[in-house]
């Protein structure tokens, strides 16, 4: 199983202090974060994309490099790659340069974006959302697995004889999550693919997460790519940790309380009670965390979102010390020991140049046999 964390980027002042971090600053902080994630011995880094103030997310594929060049592990990811907005011929491109300048340490996670405004940004009609994103992922789809395109669609103009480039590396594409909170129509698009669907798993209760994994899992098998319980699933996370509980708490209040996302709605034992955010000892999210099993299966990957609502960098990077020397060997261990055989890792890209090898080699087989 994959551990790590996930960014949106927000540039928020600190409550505490009321100090509110230079863009430059909150930039910085955010390959600092990166490097302390695979110093502390985490499986990925996740990246968001927002083209909009208070972030810093835009042009993530620049981030991503930036980071890969100082990392030598960490697998690369977005939080969100904005499949609406971004044209997907860029997209193919950027993604597959970046997979070799990394040594294929890159995955994506395809989302609609929770911002409004950027839709008529880019030339897009909010309305045709989930149309978009359907649409565009379709052609990036073909743009990552055919050296040579045809296409016509309603949101771009048509294709003739396009070649993306760089070609994948070693001939297999990134692999891809399609993340969503609410939308079912995205896991039924990552079902259909056989990709993996991410469940933000941060603002709504446990019910509703385990409503969209369920569908996702049902339509993974319908459409022949495995049994349910053999359908990649990833999970969001939010934690605040201290030793002590009560330390927690009392830090972690007015961050809650003022935080853009969620402050100044539910108090902070209300909403860690509805949703999956846990505030307390390392002891209390390693329950937590495995709890999640109960309700979605067996899973592949778990993003903790620790950088938000304006805590400090001193903060976060003794978060992350806590989080990997405390937290992570635990579920680790306590996860593979209840996995079952039959349930995958989470592709990565040497496991997946080794299916393609295989596949390769059965099909010489079968072209022999007759």
């Amino acid at each position: 199983m994959q551990f790590g964390i996930f960014t949106v980027g927000d540039v928020t002042p600190d409550p505490t202090t009321g100090r509110t971090p230079t863009e430059h600053q909150r930039i910085k902080a955010t390959v600092e974060i990166a490097k302390k994630a695979e110093e502390v011995g985490l499986d990925v880094v996740a990246v968001g994309e927002h083209h909009n103030p208070p972030f810093i997310a835009s042009a993530p594929t620049t981030t991503l490099a930036y980071i890969g060049a100082q990392t030598s592990r960490v697998i690369l990811s977005t939080s969100t790659t904005l499949i609406t907005t971004t044209d997907p011929v860029l997209i193919a491109e950027n993604y597959a340069k970046l997979q070799h300048l990394t040594d294929g340490r890159v995955d994506l996670m395809m989302g609609r974006g929770n911002t409004g405004p950027v839709y008529p940004w880019f030339g897009k009609d909010i309305r045709e959302g989930i149309n978009l994103a359907l649409e565009n992922y379709a052609l990036l789809h073909r743009l990552w697995r055919e050296d040579v395109v045809d296409w016509e669609g309603k949101f771009r103009t048509p294709l003739q004889g396009f070649t993306s480039t760089p070609r994948p590396l070693d001939g297999v594409p990134p692999f891809v999550w399609h993340g969503s909170i609410r939308s079912p129509e995205i896991a039924e698009q990552a079902a259909y693919y056989g990709d993996g669907f991410f469940a933000n798993h941060i603002f709504w209760p446990a019910s509703h997460t385990a409503r969209m994994v369920s569908l996702y899992r049902r339509r993974f098998e319908h459409y022949g790519h495995g049994t349910a319980d053999q359908a990649i699933v990833g999970l969001g996370g939010q934690v605040f940790m201290r030793h002590n509980s009560q330390d927690a708490v009392r830090e972690f209040r007015p961050y809650f309380d003022n935080a853009p996302v969620y402050g100044h709605g539910p108090s902070l034992e209300d909403f860690t009670r509805e949703t999956p955010l846990t505030v307390g000892s390392p002891q209390q999210v390693i329950e937590r965390t495995l709890g999640f099993r109960e309700y979605v299966g067996d899973y592949q990957r778990q993003l903790f979102l620790m950088d938000h609502a304006g805590l400090p960098l001193k903060t976060v990077l003794e978060q992350l010390d806590l989080l990997g020397e405390e937290v992570v060997p635990v579920l680790r261990r306590e996860f593979a020991a209840l996995k079952p055989a039959h349930v995958p890792d989470a592709p990565t890209h040497s496991s997946m140049v080794e299916e393609a090898r295989q596949r390769r080699l059965e099909t010489t087989e079968e072209e022999v046999t007759v």
